[in-house]
C-alpha cells in the first residue's frame, strides 16, 4: 500500500472488517491519494454519503464497483467475441 502523511494510519486488517469506511480509511483502501479521492467526490465520480454535513463515509460496495467499474478485456476475450458474433451473423444471412 501506498505510504500516508497521516498521523493515525488506519489498520488494514480492521478496514477489511468494516462494512462502512471513513476518508482515511478510503485512502488506504484504494491505495490511493487525499487529493484524488476528494476530486472524485467532488465531481460526484463516486457515491459517498456525509451524515449531517459532516465527514464523509463510503460503502466498500461502491468503492469495489467503482474500483472495477473500467473493465478492460483481454485480447483473447475479445477475440472470442468477434468471432462468436461474425459466426451469428453467418447464420442469419444462410437463413
Amino acid at each position: 500500500m501506498r505510504e500516508n502523511n497521516h498521523q493515525n494510519i488506519p489498520n488494514a486488517q480492521l478496514i477489511m472488517q468494516k462494512e462502512i469506511l471513513s476518508f482515511k480509511e478510503a485512502l488506504v483502501y484504494l491505495d490511493v491519494s487525499e487529493s484524488f479521492l476528494y476530486k472524485l467526490t467532488a465531481k460526484k465520480a463516486i457515491e459517498f454519503t456525509k451524515p449531517n454535513g459532516g465527514k464523509i463515509y463510503f460503502s466498500k460496495e461502491n468503492l469495489n464497483n467503482w474500483m472495477l467499474s473500467n473493465t478492460s478485456q483481454s485480447k483473447k476475450t475479445l477475440e472470442t467475441e468477434i468471432l462468436e458474433h461474425l459466426k451469428k451473423n453467418q447464420k442469419c444471412r444462410e437463413d
